[in-house]
């Protein structure tokens, strides 16, 4: 919308800023320093009063184009009146030689309320002190004022010569706009800038331009779905309509866009686009300055819902507030896009032109284009596809599937003409196209493809093909899912997991995925498990169940595209339990059979352990970068291997007490070197659980250390070991067993800032406590993480020798890290006697913060359980906690009134995160006598194998 067009009166009253200047003035304020703290309350009330009136006015009428010229407008008053004032009384001569114009988006005449004010000052070739000294009076103001200026001061010479040298000038350059001062010196750089700069060709400024856009896309992540966006910086965001702005303006040599549509450039539709998609991100950048109180580009969870309050949108029953909000804003960052790849294709088509002088032999060389192999409709144009004619859709729509297939096989880039046709020809996209045969052929060859499967289906999905052709995808494009642990939308996390699925395929990421290239080949239904791996969460969104109504869509969708029905089952129960296996690796003791047999259950093929394994995967390398770890891999493979053995029959059918005799034997045979007496001592100091599920390596490990321990005196001793393939590092503790032990060490490692990702518990038999604990690694070389470990080692014994106090450091920790006022997760407590035969099985969901773990483990200690083993899962800012317990004689909890006990006392300690910040310390946190610990004392209770 044009400035013209806006209202400014009522932002601000220029007449009575400028009569309270004079009484300034006219108080015979001599001193610089005098009067600039005279003007200053008279600026800053102005200011104030004119930029909540903006805000008020974006309220109104929700417009963030309005709002941002409005800001500009009001800055433009400011500044005039300050100058005029320097004008009046200090520099008189001086000043009025100087030209002051803006630059960068200030000088389009829009400003969001925390930008930048950006400023040219023009001075004449002869210039003098007294210029400089009033430009510097004007700028002390403004930043009295708190405004963030940047500025230059320069010649129009000067700024010529920059020009030619330096691509961000020229852009400064070409945005200059005159807000007061001598309008000749700007009006001189004007024309010089046109004639001696934009008419000698535009082709360097565009590369540039573009240039700097990829690698800023590149530094983003390369993809405008990342659920916390930049407004300004991102894919499809301010900069982007930005730089469209820069190129048409240099290119065309036009001063509005509109006059793209005389030109033919933008149809007058694409034009109404670009404006609507400039005034909705405008008006979310704007919402954002003004609920930050400051200049924030990145839309952050924290302020999404109370912007998409501000903005007016409303929960819907499949849609929350704002999860509509930022799927409108991700498929306004579409348009953009779209709006882009249009320009890029005019622009180009310009400059194919041949130049003056070069015809004949040479000229049709330059725009020689070759027909495709078996393709009439399609033709190569300098390794891009393109249209034969233009009728091609409208003759044959399939062929708007077939393009895709075709570039794919040759390995071909899009031409931006071509894309435009597809995108003015979605109309064609219908249900007798959907239904088509050969369509369905080629879209399963497009999605199964042994090339790059995910970037044609990324193309698809940008030019709005996938969405059309399969209506299911086109309810998930561009919805964001309200949480910490998806980064992208899901039709993004989609595409995503195909990617990953390629790469395991092409046998990419070897090291990473070892067993899952290994099965990869022998998978026989690999059409089915891509065509899963595109619909496993296809039914986001929905009241129902997204695993259940995925499951029957793919039972729908499955023979559309020509599977058997025995793939279309394999599909719908693939996509109906592709959370199985994550959930059980991560929240199951993997070394209770109960936990395997359970799975093995349900799994009940080796065909379906295979593809769910590489389903699994794919899905959580396609959340988000850092989700994936070699934990998580060690934890699936783990898993796998379990249930294979039992699948296939080779589950051992030796007796538990005989395989526990036989891992002792091992353990004393492989300790040869040492004496009989330190060998029968040491092997014999284990029960069954640790016996048999601890590595021989692991456990000839353990000897060494604890026999150390023994020959330094050492009750309390710790040891760590880092291992950089799962991403994890180990610290063993070995104490006097202690009812709260475990509580102890959870606490001491939150207070050393480190997340717990598994808990491995035993008691030895002369009632000493070895506990593993695995940590999530934080620096990729192996030095720096040892240091870090160390740290939390002497954390861990400075809590257990009394030397701190665990509520203090707990306490200091929680006040450093910001509390979490965004998400709300409801918490949940179940106990089961039915997923272990040994122990009861209690499972806590709640929303992390620092000492969770710890203020769970008090509370079950207070309630006189025994902790087994442990699993911590964090997923974004939920955790789900799962402990497998027994009452102090080894038995499961199986009175209905103990259990109802647990689940309240649980949900309170999940429940109290307020109470816990306001009195600074988690509660129930008890360290140990040192005393008891330093000398060794018997402990309280036993966790040994009843």
């Amino acid at each position: 919308m044009a400035r013209h067009e806006i209202e400014f009166s009522g932002l601000l009253d220029v007449a009575q800023l400028r009569k309270d200047c004079e009484a300034v003035l006219e108080r015979g304020a001599d001193k610089i320093l005098e009067m600039r703290a005279a003007l200053l309350p008279i600026f800053r009330k102005a200011s104030n009063e004119s930029r909540d009136r903006a805000r008020e006015l974006l309220a109104e009428d929700g417009s963030g184009l309005n709002c941002a010229e409005r800001i500009s407008y009001v800055q433009d008053q400011l500044i005039t009146i300050i100058f005029e004032t320097v004008t009046a009384k200090l520099y008189p001569t001086a000043a009025a030689q100087v030209s002051v114009t803006a630059v960068g988006g200030y000088g389009r005449g829009t400003l969001a309320p925390g930008s930048d004010i950006d400023l040219l000052f023009l001075l004449p070739a002869k210039n003098t002190d007294e210029m400089r000294k009033a430009i510097e009076f004007l700028l002390y103001v403004l930043w009295d004022l708190g405004f963030k200026v940047g500025h230059a001061t320069r010649t129009v010479d000067e700024c010529i010569a920059l020009s030619k040298q330096d691509m961000t000038i020229r852009t400064a350059v070409l945005e200059m706009r005159f807000i007061c001062g001598r309008k000749l010196l700007s009006d001189e750089l004007q024309y010089r800038f046109d004639s001696e700069i934009v008419s000698h060709g535009a082709e360097d400024f565009i590369a540039a331009k573009l240039g700097e856009r990829d690698q800023r896309h590149q530094k983003a992540g390369d993809t405008r779905y990342l659920v916390e966006p930049n407004v300004k910086e991102g894919k499809g965001g301010l900069r982007d309509i930005q730089t469209l702005f820069w190129i048409t303006k240099y290119h065309y040599r036009v001063r509005d866009t509109a006059q793209l549509v005389k030109l033919g450039v933008l149809s007058r539709r694409e034009w109404r686009l670009f404006q609507k998609a400039e005034d909705f991100l405008w008006a979310v950048r704007c919402q954002m300055h003004f609920v930050t109180g400051k200049a924030e580009e990145r839309l952050s969870f924290d302020i999404q819902r109370e912007i998409a309050a501000n903005l007016g949108y409303n929960n819907r029953p499949n849609l929350s507030a704002v999860e509509r909000f930022m799927k409108h804003y991700f498929l306004v960052t579409k348009d953009v896009g779209d709006l882009t790849r249009i320009l890029c294709a005019a622009l180009e088509e310009e400059q194919a032109k041949p130049a003056p002088g070069i015809t004949g032999v040479i000229g049709r060389f330059r725009r020689r284009v070759r027909r495709l192999p078996g393709s009439s409709e399609f033709v190569e144009d300098r390794g891009r596809i393109a249209l034969a004619d233009p009728e091609v859709f409208k003759r044959d729509p399939v062929s708007i599937i077939r393009l895709f297939h075709v570039a794919d096989l040759h390995g071909l880039e899009y031409h931006p003409d071509a894309l435009q046709a597809i995108t003015r020809s979605l109309h064609l996209i219908d249900d007798k196209l959907r239904e088509d045969a050969e369509a369905n052929r080629l879209f399963l060859s497009i999605l199964t493809s042994r090339l790059e499967p995910a970037l044609t289906l990324r193309r698809m999905n940008e030019a709005g093909v996938l969405g059309r052709f399969i209506p299911e995808f086109g309810k998930i494009v561009a919805m964001m899912q309200f949480s910490m642990y998806h980064h992208y939308t899901v039709d993004e996390h989609l595409i995503r997991a195909v990617e990953a699925l390629s790469d395991i395929d092409k046998g990419r990421f070897a090291d990473e995925h070892p067993l899952a290239n290994k099965l990869m080949p022998s998978i026989e239904e690999r059409e089915a498990l891509y065509v899963a791996v595109l619909l496993h969460d296809i039914a986001k969104g929905r009241q129902e169940d997204h695993s259940i109504a995925g499951a029957r869509v793919a039972r729908k969708l499955g023979p559309r595209f020509g599977l058997k029905p025995k793939q279309v089952e394999l599909v719908a129960w693939l996509i109906d339990q592709h959370l199985l296996m994550s959930m059980v690796a991560q929240t199951r003791d993997l070394h209770d059979r109960k936990t395997v047999t359970d799975f093995a259950d349900k799994v009940q093929s080796l065909d379906r352990l295979k593809a769910l394994l590489v389903l699994t995967i794919c899905d959580i390398r396609a959340v988000g970068p850092g989700v994936w770890n070699g934990w998580k891999g060690q934890l699936l493979r783990t898993l796998y291997y379990e249930t294979e053995l039992l699948l296939s029959g080779g589950f051992s059918e030796v007796s538990r007490k005989e395989r526990a005799k036989a891992a002792e034997e091992a353990l004393a045979n492989a300790l040869d070197s040492w004496s009989q007496k330190d060998r029968k001592t040491y092997s014999k100091l284990h029960y069954q659980p640790y016996l048999l599920s601890v590595a021989l390596e692991d456990q000839l490990r353990h000897a060494q250390f604890i026999r150390d321990a023994d020959k330094g005196g050492q009750a309390l001793a710790t040891m760590v070991r880092t291992d950089s393939f799962r991403a994890i590092t180990e610290i063993t503790v070995l104490a006097p067993d202690h009812p709260r032990l475990l509580s102890i060490i959870a606490g001491a490692c939150a207070a050393a800032g480190s997340n717990i990702a598994d808990a491995q518990i035993y008691t030895t038999t002369d009632g000493r406590a070895l506990d593993t604990i695995l940590i999530n690694r934080e620096f990729p070389d192996d030095e720096d993480e040892l240091r870090r470990a160390k740290t939390v080692c002497r954390m861990i014994e400075d809590v257990l020798s009394g030397k701190k106090r665990l509520p203090e450091v707990i306490a200091t920790r929680a006040k450093a890290k910001k509390k979490n006022k965004t998400f709300t997760v409801h918490p949940s407590v179940t106990i089961s006697n039915t997923l272990s035969n040994k122990f009861t099985v209690i499972e806590v969901e709640g929303l992390d913060r620092t000492g969770l773990l710890a203020d769970i483990t008090v509370v079950l200690a207070d309630l006189s359980l025994d902790i087994h083993s442990a699993r911590i899962t964090t997923f974004g800012e939920k955790v789900i906690d799962t402990f497998y317990v027994t009452d102090l004689v080894g038995s499961k909890i199986t009175n209905e009134n103990r259990q109802g006990t647990i689940v309240q006392r649980l949900k309170t300690v999940l429940s109290e995160q307020e109470d816990e910040l306001r009195r600074g310390m988690p509660s129930g946190i008890i360290a140990p006598d040192p005393v008891a610990v330093r000398a060794g004392n018997p402990p309280r209770k036993t966790r040994a194998d009843a």
